[in-house]
């Protein structure tokens, strides 16, 4: 139980002066930390508090130091040390600490232990709220964008799934030939009937024909000096276990025991076969770990990682300090933003924007409840899981499709081997569709595949007869007149995913839908234009993904009250109030 009134210690203090024989020195009435403070009067810090100890000594004011770190997020300041330096020379600081001067330490322990990613959701979401009901926001229309930022960690520390899974190949292979020298051994001295001991099975591996004829093909390639062979592959290693080979090692030692075999090292001294043996199944079976732990750490959706920051991936950045498309460990950091406000911040370590729709909307849903009407986000974010999301959810997508563009150009609308350029009819309750040159193309059957955690359907049309068709070269795709001149057409239709396309093509070609991508694209690119160019905030300076979440969702709330200042002063209109005078 607190005994301290955090909320009377902070809120309770007036206008600082300073006071000299010939001038006052004061801050100016409309400075931005006055606007922090009548924020945070209507703030509930009941979650930040319960957080901290009267044990001990009495640490700062945690009201005070959120103040202090958010006021200096205003300021685009981001560096503990540059905060308490400022603490110490700046009249706002030294106003909104009342003449203490922290330590980094303790900024370091205030941000590490006591503020933590709910509390500082539940700070911003309760700003939002304040936001709704003073009609700056909704809350029922999002517009969503990401970029990506550097991670602070090493540039050349990275770790591929492909080199792993070359490497574990050949690892795997080593295994089961140490596997065959050691049935081979027990049989050749008889030690398997002496110490009832059975030939060892090496353990079951899902596809290891696959890992065998990578290994081929890569010593292939080394002879003849081809391209390396793509092998991004999940090798499945779960049954790979390292207490398979350490039984195999428990044996040999019982044998060496009961023969007198004596383990020896140094120069001029020759290493028994037992001892040689146990070695080499020990080295395997610490390879083997370390190949475990770096597919543990990557996971299955990642196909690499940095040995400094383990939860950044790998992404291709825009800035490339070497010119030659380098690889940066990196955070995908997507914002959803309303009027200017920053309603969402997240930080994925996926090199897409497919996967992060879906859980900026989850986190809508859980704090503000069904209230969202509209999204709107550029075609990174399209795909039919998030469109088919939007749907169930009855949220109107303002999405931009992938071939936007592509649709614009006459060679999209004359292509007469696409289902959308043919003629549809009905025959028994089925659809047909008509090819250029007159022929049906029929239902043949119904394939379902599973992609990302859900289940597409595709329906299967085809002509049953294309002989003499003159239009083979342009409605065949890759024509080949030697080999195909019996083939004929066949076409798979996702019409699940081709529905919710065009209705989502349909919402952003409207006036409407035109409107909300100008507005998209003037908020969300700007926030981050803004916050690389003119913030230079393009690396983070904490490592894992929560961390980071923190240090860029700080950097948000101080956007956030930095805007609503501009509001509060007439500095900035509502944007909708600039479209409605633009258009009229």
């Amino acid at each position: 139980m607190l005994t301290v009134n955090y909320y009377n210690d902070f809120f309770e203090i007036g206008q600082q002066k300073i006071n000299f024989s010939f001038y006052e020195l004061s801050l100016p009435d409309d400075d931005p930390v006055y606007t922090l403070k009548k924020v945070m009067e209507d703030l509930n810090f009941s979650g930040l508090l319960a957080n901290c100890s009267d044990k001990g000594r009495t640490g700062y004011n945690p009201i005070m130091m959120y103040a202090v770190i958010t006021y200096a997020n205003m300021r685009g300041i981001r560096s503990i040390d540059r905060i308490v330096d400022l603490c110490e020379r700046d009249i706002a600081f030294i106003w909104l600490t009342r003449g203490k001067k922290p330590k980094r330490d303790a900024f370091y322990e205030f941000k590490g232990k006591k503020l933590t990613s709910d509390i500082l959701n539940d700070l911003n979401y309760q700003f939002m709220r304040r936001l709704q009901k003073e009609g700056l926001v909704t809350l029922k229309e999002l517009f969503i964008d990401g970029t990506k930022i550097e991670a602070n960690a090493n540039r050349y520390t990275f770790v591929w799934r492909g080199s792993i899974n070359y490497h574990l190949a050949c690892l795997l292979d080593s295994i089961d030939k140490l596997y065959s020298d050691y049935n081979s051994f027990l049989q050749d001295n008889g030690f398997g009937e002496k110490y009832e001991l059975g030939n060892a099975q090496m353990f079951v591996i899902d596809g290891i024909d696959k890992v065998r004829d990578i290994i081929e093909k890569n010593r292939k390639r080394k002879i003849t000096k081809h391209k390396k062979l793509s092998n991004n592959c999940i090798i499945e290693i779960d049954n790979c276990s390292p207490l398979e080979l350490l039984k195999l090692q428990k044996n040999l030692m019982a044998i060496a025991d009961g023969e007198g075999i004596a383990f020896v090292n140094g120069k001029g001294k020759r290493k028994p076969k037992l001892q040689q043996l146990y070695e080499e199944l020990e080295h395997c079976g610490q390879r083997l770990m370390g190949y475990k732990e770096c597919f543990k750490i990557m996971g299955k959706d990642r196909n690499s990682y940095s040995k400094t920051d383990l939860e950044a991936t790998f992404m291709r950045m825009k800035e490339d300090h070497m010119l030659n498309g380098q690889l940066k460990p990196a955070y995908n950091v997507q914002i959803a933003v309303e009027n200017y406000f920053i309603v969402h911040g997240y930080v994925s370590n996926d090199r897409t924007d497919y996967n992060t729709l879906i859980p900026v909307l989850e986190k809508h849903k859980k704090v503000f409840g069904e209230v969202l009407e509209e999204v709107t986000a550029d075609s990174g974010y399209c795909s039919e899981k998030n469109l088919l999301y939007l749907k169930e959810n009855k949220i109107d997508s303002y999405i931009k499709l992938q071939d936007h563009e592509k649709r614009k150009t006459r060679a999209y609308s004359k292509d007469i081997g696409k289902y959308y350029n043919m003629k549809t009819t009905v025959f028994e309750d089925e659809q047909v569709y008509i090819c250029h040159d007159g022929r049906e193309l029929r239902h043949i059957n119904t394939e379902k595949k599973k992609q990302n955690g859900y289940t597409q359907t595709y329906e299967v049309y085809g002509c049953f007869d294309c002989s003499g068709c003159e239009h083979k070269p342009k409605c065949l795709y890759k024509y080949n007149p030697d080999k195909d001149v019996d083939k004929n057409k066949v076409m798979k239709i996702n019409e699940v995913w081709e529905e919710l396309r065009e209705k989502s093509h349909a919402n952003i070609q409207s006036e409407k839908g035109i409107l909300k991508r100008q507005t998209r694209s003037i908020q969300t690119e700007g926030h981050f234009g803004d916050i690389k160019e003119n913030e230079d905030f393009r690396r983070f300076n904490y490592r894992s993904s929560d961390k980071v979440y923190k240090e860029f969702m700080l950097f948000a709330i101080g956007r956030n009250i930095n805007k609503y200042h501009r509001f509060l002063h007439a500095k900035l209109k509502k944007f909708e109030g600039k479209i409605q005078e633009k258009t009229a």
